[in-house]
């Protein structure tokens, strides 16, 4: 039964503020939503710590016999192609299959190690030698190749250390992701699904362009990948000189993070970020790096381990535990990088110990790709008259330093584009023209520019001859000459030419060339600069919808 309540009415005031907060509520329950999906997806998923051992160096390292409970789990390297032989594996270019036995007991010390219950992986690749996929140039055989590692070793987990010119090879990244994709579905059907990581460098700005041009193809070829684990070291060049170890590795690490976020997109797998630093893992060079000034010290590995703990990384390894001991006194110059200790006083501690603290998981424990996706947040609906500077038009031109508002958020422009769209995930940080600074405020209203008097600065002439120091206008815009000049159009300088020979003023300098200009003319007062109406729309041109007035909304971050 309905019951009226005289003298109350929902007036139109009313309606729109419920509707207002039920689309807050709705909105910020959908965002929790999405939060709960991906700390579901990541929610005991465990982390995993295997340090890589060098199976061919000698003295060959006893991984059967873990120094710490850290090191239970081996990551046994390399597998590589046959130089004779290109679709057959063996260990280093050195040994076969049978001769690691014959010569390392190495199918006895893995069983050894599984028996006190050890996990032990293998990888595949490194930077000496070529990657299966590098010489065998038929799918099947290469698959089969793959196969055969997995079988005579009974692993459910592979590792694909691509780097060098293996990484380079784009050919043989498509057939890598082929063959693995294809070993992936038969070890599935056969219930015993195959856990696979990627392994690659990278610089503190995140992957390189081949890296990510790895991953890709992973993802598009079908492979479920476990993970992307980044070699957090011999950064080189890439690494400013006054960056530590530990900085360029976090840098790295949060760079490949916002990297794999796109990655996932595109592939139509979007993960939120709690699951996607599950899938990541971080691979520090202990000590001594094969570049003369990087060492990794035993304070950037506890740093290191704080971070990946805290972030919830999926996976620590490091190289390597042949390495994860001080250099005996008669290793004449530590700076050389030794495949048998670290080149710095360990002072007793032990890199796995540090770097393997929380990470108490398998590799089995970590999520597939396959996880609930996060849902696709909707988009925020930009409004001309509480956005701070003008909403990005993809018919508009902007130049550097320009701000827009885009979705909710405000950007500048890094240099002159068009149909540049701000918020266009990318992967490198120079493949956009746009800087995010943030959102857009609450109560937030367009920032003014100030007009600029007719008459006051005359309009740029192609056939004027103008000298240093003079001033004109083009469109909403002023510059000042460089030097001398004549049909030299100012919209090269908009578009960021160091040859132009204008230079374009800011909203600010603009401001006060026109107060200068003011207490000079003597003839008479000039219009003082009046602030821009806010009432109409702006466009993104910057000009105002409004009929009533001829003034220009700000379309630079400097008003």
């Amino acid at each position: 039964m309905a019951r009226h309540f005289p003298g109350r009415k929902l007036s139109i005031v009313r309606l729109v503020l419920v509707v207002g907060v039920l689309a807050a509520v709705v909105g910020a329950s959908f965002t929790g939503w999405n939060r709960f999906e991906d700390a579901r997806a990541a929610e005991g998923t465990g982390s995993w710590f295997t340090g890589y051992v060098d199976a061919t160096a000698t003295p060959f390292y006893a991984f059967e016999r873990p120094r710490t409970d850290e090191g239970n789990s081996v990551m046994l390297s390399f597998i590589v192609a046959d130089p004779e032989s290109p679709c057959e594996p063996s260990w280093g270019a050195a040994y076969s299959f049978d001769e690691a036995e014959s010569t390392m007991d190495l199918d006895r010390r893995i069983a050894r190690l599984v028996q006190g219950g050890g996990e032990v992986a293998v990888s595949f690749g490194g930077l000496l030698n070529d990657e299966l996929a590098t010489s065998c140039t038929d799918v099947d055989d290469l698959k089969d190749a793959y196969a055969s590692v997995v079988d005579r070793y009974n692993l459910t987990t592979i590792d694909l250390d691509v780097e060098g010119e293996n990484l380079l090879d784009t050919e043989a990244g498509e057939r890598r992701a082929e063959a693995l994709a294809l070993l992936q579905e038969e070890r599935l059907a056969a219930d015993e699904p195959l856990n696979i990581w990627l392994t690659l460098p990278v610089a503190p700005s995140g992957l390189t362009e081949p890296g990510t041009t790895a991953v890709t193809q992973m993802l598009e070829g079908g492979v479920d990948l476990a993970g992307v684990n980044i070699m957090t070291m011999d950064f080189g060049g890439s690494k400013p000189p006054a960056m530590s170890m530990l900085d360029a590795s976090i840098a790295a690490a949060e760079a490949t993070h916002s990297q794999l976020s796109t990655l996932y997109s595109r592939a139509n797998m979007a993960l939120g970020p709690q699951a996607l630093w599950t899938k990541l893992g971080l691979t520090p060079m202990v000590g001594q790096n094969d570049v003369v000034s990087e060492v990794f010290s035993l304070d950037d590995a506890a740093g290191l381990n704080a971070f990946a703990v805290e972030r919830g990384i999926g996976r620590m390894s490091m190289w390597s535990l042949n390495r994860d001991a001080t250099c005996s006194d008669n290793y004449a110059d530590v700076s050389v990088v030794s495949v048998g200790c670290s080149g710095i006083d360990q002072d007793g501690l032990s890199f796995a110990q540090i770097l393997g603290q929380g990470f108490e998981g398998s590799s089995e424990s970590i999520p597939t790709a396959s996880a609930t996706p996060e849902p696709t947040p909707e988009l925020v609906e930009d409004d001309p008259e509480t956005s701070p500077y003008p909403i990005w038009s993809e018919d508009a031109t902007y130049v550097a330093e320009q701000r827009v508002v885009w979705h909710g958020n405000v950007y500048v422009a890094k240099w002159w584009n068009e149909e540049s769209t701000p918020d266009n995930p990318v992967l490198q940080a120079d493949e956009t023209p746009w800087t995010l600074i943030g959102p857009v405020l609450p109560g937030e209203k367009p920032v003014s520019a100030p007009t600029i008097p007719a008459g006051l600065i005359d309009e740029w002439d192609p056939e004027e001859v103008y000298e240093s120091g003079d001033r004109i206008r083009l469109d909403d815009h002023v510059f000042v000459a460089k030097w001398w000049s004549q049909g030299d159009s100012p919209e090269a300088a908009l578009q960021g030419s160091a040859g132009s020979p204008w230079n374009r003023l800011s909203n600010d300098d603009v401001v006060k060339l026109l107060e200068e200009l003011k207490n000079d003319d003597a003839s008479g007062p000039t219009p003082a600069p009046r602030a821009t109406s806010t009432t109409g729309s702006s466009k993104a041109d910057g000009t105002s919808t409004d009929e009533a007035t001829t003034d220009t909304t700000s379309t630079d971050d400097d008003s």
